[in-house]
């Protein structure tokens, strides 16, 4: 049958899966960094999700796709509402974890255990020296031509990867110029500000630092497009952080 339905435009998308969280029928899932439609029969054509997307990559269509399943959505919601969200224990969080759900995968709670325990100090060692070499260091607020782009290696680093890998400084900050965003929580497209600063400055090389969630992919994007947009050859490379601390790769 032809009716209303929602589209959502994966070139606009960042991942962010609010729109997933405004969806109740549970219609919308974030696959690989970006929102999708993954459950047409779901989608009651009401649009919750449109006012949700900070980046306005949804909007409505008049196509062939399936009826609105009513009573299908009400047996997935009871379905979900039946997980024993209460328990505590490793079967109660796996179930959590696996349960339909409209979220950002990013937002999944995760307890981390490191080496001491929490309330031990770590072991004795020489104090950190802050490797950062300029001001501003945030996408948003750095101009995009300033005297410490000149000859810069740069590193764009998605905010939560400083807190993540507990060597940052010495390991990525330390003789680069950093940039830091965060996609989903400042809700822009940093790619017109990273290839003005790729066009406008002499820039020797540029790593992307990210973590492992998918809404941390619309940094990537962003920093991969603008190097294509800058038609320069920069050489680059894309590390990734585990959110226990490990490079992925």
């Amino acid at each position: 049958m032809k009716r209303r339905i929602i589209k959502i435009d994966e070139d606009k998308c960042n991942g962010c899966g609010l729109c997933a969280s405004a969806c109740h029928e549970g219609a919308i899932e974030v696959v690989d960094g970006k929102a999708k439609l993954v459950r047409e029969h779901f989608c009651d054509g009401l649009g919750d999700c449109l006012p949700s997307c900070p980046m306005g990559a949804i909007h409505f269509e008049e196509r062939e796709a399936p009826a609105y399943d009513e009573a299908a959505v009400k047996a997935a919601q009871k379905a979900k509402a039946a997980v024993p969200a209460g328990q505590n224990g490793p079967a109660g969080q796996a179930a959590r974890r696996a349960a339909p759900a409209g979220g950002c995968p990013g937002s999944a709670l995760r307890q981390i255990r490191s080496d001491h325990g929490a309330g031990d100090a770590a072991p004795a060692a020489a104090p950190a020296v802050s490797r950062l070499g300029q001001w501003p260091c945030q996408i948003k607020l750095v101009p995009s031509s300033a005297p410490f782009f000149d000859g810069a290696r740069l590193l764009i680093a998605a905010d939560c990867t400083a807190y993540a890998y507990a060597n940052f400084h010495e390991a990525f900050m330390r003789g680069k110029v950093t940039l830091i965003g965060c996609p989903k929580l400042d809700g822009v497209d940093y790619t017109e500000k990273l290839a003005e600063i790729i066009q406008n400055n002499d820039i020797r090389s540029v790593t992307i630092l990210r973590m492992e969630v998918p809404c941390c992919g619309g940094l990537q994007r962003a920093a991969e497009a603008a190097l294509k947009a800058s038609g320069k050859f920069i050489p680059w490379q894309v590390v990734t952080i585990s959110v226990d601390g490990t490079i992925l790769e």
